[in-house]
């Protein structure tokens, strides 16, 4: 079906997590090697768009450059947005990697979400194919984060993974070393953090921008409103939205639970979906054993507890649930020939 060369026993494999939020390429061999921001920044100059950088450094940028630099974010909800940024963004984490494979151009296996649609696989394939690669292969996120949160796909019975990214949250329940089921909601991190900017205006007529709502959510986000203990709290610098002067405001966990109201109750509702969706022998086995949170949104404080509450199944987070997609990728590299069954076509 894919096809594999005497090649593939070579360590010149690269998996990438090619996220909304952020980038993680793993190096057979060298494990994971990038762990940045999916950020470009460009300067336009006579109608010629200029990468200036891309990652960590570009954004640093972010809501801070002069008219004639713009600092993009090339995926959009899973998918690319901006092609000519993403295959520079891809072309510059793939040549950083050059240094430990010489002059091999490598085979890339590269996750996409659960739902993207042919369109969107084939720009995924084509851009990784211009940024260099010998072979590109795609696979599901979150049938990779199933992989790499260590569930027992190939026994005999159902397991679900939930993988909340910056874009997505992908679902897979797998089976037999298949999968029975995968599908895809654009509400995660991101709309997490324009629910927080939403909250902070409406509540606090404060204007705040896209990285302080990110921090907002990592320093004190909670999607529940019950607290326990000391309680963390934040402080928001902004504008005010009637004076135009800067205002300081304090939220606590309560306040960010009530900001994350919505797009909670928009995952929990789209679990509940999904599960009623399964054949009924998988729907018990995922009801008995639970379900398994991936991706960077299953870090946020209770989320586990929340989800659990709304619908009824116990949730579990592995102890590094945003490296789930990346080491689940690195595995199917290394075993490419016994999952190929798992690999979808560009």
């Amino acid at each position: 079906m894919f096809g594999f060369g005497v090649n593939s026993v070579l360590s010149d494999d690269i998996a990438i997590d090619l996220g909304t939020a952020n980038t993680l390429v793993h190096v057979a061999g060298k494990g994971v090697v990038i762990d940045e921001p999916s950020v470009v920044a460009l300067r336009s100059r006579g109608g010629v768009r200029e990468v200036l950088a891309v990652g960590q450094t570009a954004k640093m940028m972010l809501g801070r450059t002069p008219e004639s630099i713009e600092t993009i974010r090339p995926l959009r909800d899973g998918v690319i947005a901006d092609f000519v940024a993403t295959e520079e963004m891809l072309r510059q984490f793939i040549g950083r990697t050059k240094s430990m494979l010489g002059f091999v151009r490598p085979r890339i296996l590269i996750c996409v979400p659960a739902g993207a649609t042919p369109v969107e696989r084939r720009a995924v394939y084509e851009t990784a194919v211009s940024a260099g690669a010998r072979k590109v292969f795609l696979i599901e996120e979150p049938v990779a984060a199933a992989i790499g949160a260590g569930l027992p796909v190939d026994e005999p019975m159902g397991s679900m993974v939930v993988d909340i990214g910056g874009g997505t949250t992908d679902i897979a329940v797998l089976s037999l070393g298949g999968v029975v089921q995968s599908r895809s909601l654009r509400c995660a991190g991101n709309a997490m953090d324009e629910a927080i900017i939403r909250y902070v205006r409406r509540n606090h007529q404060l204007l705040i921008g896209e990285p302080n709502a990110e921090r907002i959510k990592v320093e004190a986000g909670s999607a529940s409103r019950e607290v326990n203990g000391q309680a963390a709290e934040v402080f928001i610098r902004g504008r005010d939205m009637r004076l135009g002067k800067p205002k300081t405001v304090v939220l606590g966990p309560k306040d960010i639970a009530e900001a994350l109201e919505q797009p909670i109750e928009e995952i929990a509702e789209f679990l509940q979906r999904a599960i009623e969706d399964l054949p009924p022998e998988i729907s018990s086995d995922v009801i008995s054993r639970g379900m398994y949170l991936s991706g960077g949104g299953a870090k946020l404080s209770k989320l586990d507890a929340e989800i659990e509450r709304r619908i009824g199944i116990k949730c579990f987070i592995p102890e590094k649930p945003e490296n789930c997609v990346i080491d689940g990728s690195a595995e199917i590299m290394r075993t490419l020939k016994q999952r190929e069954h798992l690999l979808i076509k560009p």
